[in-house]
């Protein structure tokens, strides 16, 4: 079965066969358009080629899109531009973002919240899902229309910030960390108007916007997760909204949830694909473009110690935002000038901070967290800041990624390594790309990168 999601923004494709992820990735990584809205002609002839059979799933569907548009005044109507892909089964967006959130998660029932944007006209839902016969079903229980988004009124608070909506959110919510929740009551008016053409603020400070808007996102996921709670003990997540990290953790000390590493639009091509097959998938991260070589863990670590910074592209790229290892830019935490360093190669704002990846076994030596937190999906307080500084933000926060002995990913044996070799279980791990620019994808990619920004990619 082929899902796919193109016409909006991050197009993507996934292919599923006989319960198995063979493929998933962003069609940004092949066109190198940031956020490419049209599905590259490369990943659906790849995507074509690995399917079983001919069924092939769109993300939403488009006439019912129409209404909202015509209702909202907008022109604009998906059309597909590469009709080598042409749909056979047509599923609703928040449909098919809770079944990418629940027939990859572990749980046999849950309650599935998806907060995003828009899709036709659900902005939030709540669904209930099951396996009977082995078969998922849903159900959806609750559900807000536009013009009422929590969504777009985050994106209209990134725009309002100066930052691209429906790009720099991630930025807008670390911006959170320097500022004081003193204007809630504005931040919160904003909310229950419609925010589709942006928001309308006075002179205020963006980083005092940034942590209001923090806690009232807290507050309002708050009550839908309440909601949700009455369904199931277990919930999964899915939406745009859902690679908030920081609200995801106050979400998790609550709840047992799970959230898949790519939740957003790109992740309801997959979301498609699953509900076309109709039973649990096995997940991993690691289903894109596989980049075939030997990479040295010693040789790697032997370099980190030299050069402070490398890249490694190895093995499949990774299907979400975040790079978990396979395309992955390393450096060492342990001095608190790399992450000047780091933001000066990616060309970010240097207020900006990484993530430190960690040997799994090791997290709660360093971090205040549960045992484990595989993707990113959520930060803790770190117990050791002047161990790992540069890989800590400015409120002594970070955003974790624990990788476990069975991990798929190279960055396993190269932690190993660079923990023998320094005593440190602790790499600061952030996305081999440039800002404003897809991740790596091929060798050829490395390769490019390699010469253009003078970092060693392995």
């Amino acid at each position: 079965m082929i899902g796919f999601s193109e016409g909006f923004h991050d197009a993507a494709v996934a292919v599923v066969n006989d319960g198995k992820i063979c493929y998933a990735t962003h069609s940004e990584r092949y066109s190198k358009i940031k956020h490419d809205k049209h599905l590259d002609i490369t990943a659906a002839s790849t995507a074509q080629l690995l399917c079983h059979d001919g069924k092939i799933a769109f993300y939403e569907r488009p006439w019912l899109k129409r209404t909202r548009q015509l209702f909202a005044g907008q022109k604009a109507w998906y059309r597909p531009r590469h009709l080598s892909l042409k749909p056979t089964q047509y599923y609703s967006h928040h449909k098919s973002h809770a079944a990418a959130a629940f027939q990859t998660s572990p749980f046999d029932e849950a309650a599935i919240v998806v907060v995003d944007s828009i899709g036709e006209w659900d902005t939030t839902s709540i669904w209930t899902a099951e396996y009977k016969d082995g078969k998922a079903v849903y159900k959806k229980r609750w559900s807000q229309w536009y013009p009422q988004s929590i969504g777009l009124w985050y994106s209209a608070l990134t725009k309002w910030a100066g930052l691209r909506p429906l790009d720099e959110e991630y930025i807008f919510m670390g911006m959170a960390a320097f500022g004081n929740p003193v204007n809630m009551n504005v931040v919160e008016k904003q909310l229950h108007k419609n925010n589709h053409k942006g928001a309308r603020l006075g002179d205020y400070d963006k980083c005092d916007i940034a942590k209001s808007a923090e806690r009232i996102l807290q507050l309002e996921l708050n009550n839908i997760f309440a909601k949700a709670s009455q369904y199931s003990k277990h919930i999964c997540y899915g939406g745009g909204v859902a690679l908030n990290c920081v609200v995801n953790t106050g979400l998790r000390e609550m709840y047992n949830m799970w959230i898949m590493p790519c939740p957003g639009d790109a992740g309801g091509a997959l979301g498609a694909a699953c509900l076309a097959y109709g039973k649990k998938v096995a997940f991993s991260p690691y289903l894109g473009y596989n980049i075939q070589k030997l990479c040295d863990p010693r040789r790697v670590v032997d370099a980190l110690l030299k050069e402070k910074v490398v890249g490694v592209a190895n093995g499949r790229a990774e299907f979400g935002p975040r790079a978990l290892g396979n395309r992955s830019l390393l450096a060492d935490p342990r001095e608190a000038g790399t992450k000047d360093l780091v933001n000066k190669i990616k060309k970010r704002d240097l207020f900006r901070p990484f993530a430190p990846a960690i040997l799994e076994e090791h997290c709660q030596d360093y971090f205040d967290m549960p045992k484990q937190s595989r993707y990113m999906s959520y930060v803790y307080k770190c117990k050791q800041q002047k161990a790992i500084p540069a890989c800590i933000h400015v409120d002594g926060s970070a955003r974790v990624q624990t990788v476990p002995k069975d991990s798929e990913s190279i960055l396993r044996p190269i932690l190993e390594c660079w923990y023998k070799r320094t005593g440190c279980p602790v790499l600061l791990n952030t996305s081999l790309n440039i800002k404003g620019k897809p991740m790596v994808n091929t060798i050829g990619d490395a390769m490019l990168f390699e010469s253009k920004y003078n970092v060693t990619v392995f």
